[in-house]
């Protein structure tokens, strides 16, 4: 009778022992849930419960000068699937096949992206325009939705493309102006909360909450589309004429420094960016202000211009070629190979000497000539507010003292050895046509937002040289474009002025690229009021290489329609037949 006792006392305690250690388990599950985890649960319960979007108002506007849209957003729409709504793989097969048919999209993307996310839902699909929205919802497949947004349009093509560059798929700027301008483009985001139910679609009475999105800044350019349209058609003909490797074309409007014109080549579809090839990144970038190149003679306009402002020359001051000239230890020679005997500093610049440059820098001195050199803004960013300029490349005295020679100076003033950017180039010729005022390069004329219109006003940067000696140079640029041949080079209408330049290619080691050229040409019309200032640059054509045959054809083209386009009345006699030649 005791054992039997004993074994009914025993199973009492051990029922009571495994409901006291249930209760134990079961108060301690619970003080994490509540307590320990609350903040984790609850927020799972929200995310399950509660749909949170985040809201994007309309992007601004890239417009041209005249208010001709470049790059806008047109409303658009994302499909959304819950990744819980896909976890059975035929289900998700036969879903994701379902809106592959309304959407070209691929069912083999669509099901990667599901696959690989951990967050509750995903954009599958993005920028679906109103007829694909109607197709995907009318689907009615459980776990996918659609939510609004926008699409970047580029309604003239691929125009300008690396100065714009492009959006991504979150709507923000990745390259060009969309970036540079992202804060005033994006505006400011919205959120919406909302109450769902079990498989995720909004209750039509549920709680709801919404933070207002703001829409982004229409930004108005300095960008002429037509004017941009005409550089980019005449800079692809002198590419193609020439079987050049690339190229770059600016038009300036000297008096304010705004840009009419800015292209480069190679360049990409700005409609449709290929971001997986790595070696197509390239084309994104702006070459008129990322890459640097020797001027070559075009350079010669800021030697004479440092020469002339000192007062050491005028255009009629005399001076002797011999055919070289000897700098320490190297021997400089004309292009041309020519001893021309007496010649004018006129001559020195129609015939483009490079002996003649190096005397007039040497009047100058070192300390004149680079200081004219600085003026100008080389050596320095221009400013212009566009992401990945650079600086360009100066030796001086000063900047080197170790590595600089005199010799250094000497190829300096025939523009070879040191190196600029395109824009930089155009700004320092734009600043000879104003009266020997360099401006800030201006891209932008107006931004206009919720608050009202913002208009960004011209700025000069310095007096480079006087207006006297402006007007000399612009004087002796049209003498060298009276001396040139007009089967090359001719503005009929119009009396005009510029130079021309042939430069060596450098290299990363220090030397020159064999049998490698740039061709370019540097001109400002017309001469008594110079409306434009144009720098044409081709890089490495095939034949023969003189910026006069390779570059002057793109300039004369490009500015007779321009003058034409702005209204610009002629200013000499022209014969009927000259315009239709």
């Amino acid at each position: 009778m005791g054992k039997r006792r004993f074994t009914e006392v025993w199973r009492v305690w051990a029922v009571m022992a495994a409901i006291v250690l249930a209760t134990v388990v079961v108060t301690l599950r619970l003080v994490q849930l509540q307590i320990v985890d609350h903040a984790q649960y609850a927020a799972d319960a929200r995310l399950i419960h509660f749909g949170q979007d985040t809201l994007a108002d309309r992007r601004g506007a890239l417009l041209d000068r005249n208010g001709y849209p470049l790059a806008a957003s047109e409303a658009a729409f994302n499909v959304m699937v819950e990744k819980r709504a896909w976890e059975d793989p035929a289900e998700a097969q036969a879903a994701a096949d379902s809106l592959a048919e309304v959407t070209d999209a691929s069912s083999a993307e669509m099901l990667s992206i599901v696959a690989d996310t951990e967050a509750f839902e995903v954009p599958v699909v993005r920028g679906l325009n109103y007829g694909q929205g109607v197709a995907v919802r009318e689907l009615g497949l459980y776990g996918v939705r659609l939510l609004e947004g926008s699409r970047r349009t580029y309604p003239e093509g691929n125009l300008a493309a690396q100065l714009l560059g492009f959006v991504g798929q979150e709507n923000s700027g990745l390259t060009g102006l969309e970036i540079d301008l992202d804060s005033i483009l994006g505006g400011n985001p919205g959120q919406v909360t909302y109450e769902r139910d079990g498989i995720g679609n909004q209750l039509a009475f549920g709680a709801r909450s919404e933070t207002p999105a703001q829409p982004g800044a229409n930004v108005v350019l300095s960008i002429d589309r037509y004017i941009q349209r005409v550089a980019e058609q005449e800079l692809d003909r002198a590419i193609s004429d020439n079987e050049a490797k690339g190229g770059t074309i600016i038009v300036i409007q000297p008096k304010t420094g705004q840009v009419l014109a800015m292209a480069s080549r190679p360049t990409f579809d700005v409609t449709n960016p290929d971001l997986s090839d790595n070696s197509k990144q390239a084309l994104f970038r702006n070459r008129a202000i990322t890459d640097t190149y020797e001027p070559g003679s075009v350079f010669k306009v800021v030697t004479m211009a440092a020469a002339l402002d000192l007062g050491v020359v005028s255009p009629g001051t005399w001076w002797f070629d011999e055919g070289v000239v000897h700098v320490s230890d190297w021997s400089i020679y004309n292009w041309d190979l020519s001893a021309n005997g007496s010649q004018t500093v006129q001559d020195i610049l129609s015939k483009s000497l490079n002996t003649g440059a190096v005397w007039l820098a040497n009047l100058s001195g070192s300390a004149g000539f680079y200081d004219y050199i600085n003026r100008f803004g080389f050596g320095v960013t221009s400013d212009s507010g566009l992401s990945g300029e650079v600086d360009g490349r100066v030796r001086t005295p000063e900047s080197d003292p170790e590595g600089w020679r005199p010799v250094n100076m000497a190829t300096n003033s025939f523009g070879q050895g040191i190196a600029v950017t395109p824009l930089q180039m155009a700004m320092a010729v734009a600043a000879i046509a104003n009266d020997g005022v360099l401006m800030k390069p201006q891209l932008v004329n107006e931004i206009v937002g919720p608050l009202g219109t913002q208009v960004v006003e011209p700025e000069a940067v310095r007096q480079v040289i006087s207006p006297e000696t402006a007007r000399t140079l612009l004087d002796m640029m049209g003498v060298v474009m009276d001396g040139a041949s007009t089967a090359y080079i001719d503005v009929p209408g119009y009396a005009f002025g510029g130079k021309t330049g042939t430069a060596n290619i450098a290299t990363e080691n220090g030397g020159y690229k064999p049998d490698a050229y740039i061709s370019s040409f540097v001109g400002i019309a017309p001469l008594g009021e110079p409306e434009i200032a144009v720098l044409v640059k081709i890089d490495e054509p095939a034949g023969v290489p003189w910026g006069t045959v390779v570059a002057g054809p793109a300039f004369s083209r490009l500015t007779q329609r321009v003058l034409a386009y702005l209204k610009v009345p002629p200013t000499k006699e022209v014969f009927v037949s000259e315009l239709l030649d």
